[in-house]
């Protein structure tokens, strides 16, 4: 191989490399600037008296619900994301799972995305502030 070509090879690794990284610090200013939404949101639906629920996962394939130890908010009609009593936001959906039928599942809290929804293949997203607001505004009347 050619000096010019190893040249530019080692451009391009540099160029990746840099787009990775401002890639992360991105995603990192997002996911901040979103769990303070969430956080606000848990605040004032338990200054406002909003009844948590008792949190349940649903199974990917839709024929199961698992029960939890959370309580919160669900945020969206299908259920398959909250805000728990603590301000963190859960995805509420896995795989089948005979454990977690028997003795309940235990979600981790995911960084909560500033766009709900984006990059889904039915073009359905919505900025999480929206979808915070219309849940708070909604009241106990969500279900």
């Amino acid at each position: 191989m050619t000096d010019d070509g190893l040249e530019w090879r080692e451009r391009q690794r540099r160029a990746v490399r840099a787009h990775a990284e401002a890639d992360a610090r991105q995603r990192a200013t997002e996911q901040a600037e979103a769990a303070e939404l969430v956080a606000r949101f848990a605040a004032e639906a338990t200054r406002r008296g909003l009844r948590p629920d008792r949190l349940t996962v649903t199974s990917y394939d839709g024929r199961a619900r698992y029960r939890t130890r959370l309580t919160g908010w669900y945020v969206d009609r299908a259920r398959s994301r909250a805000v728990d009593a603590e301000g963190r936001f859960y995805l509420l959906t896995m795989p089948p799972s005979l454990r977690s039928r028997l003795f309940g599942a235990d979600p981790e809290p995911s960084p909560p995305p500033l766009v709900v929804g984006r990059g889904g293949r039915d073009g359905e997203s919505m900025p999480l502030a929206a979808l915070l607001s219309r849940r708070l505004a909604a009241g106990d009347d969500w279900r």
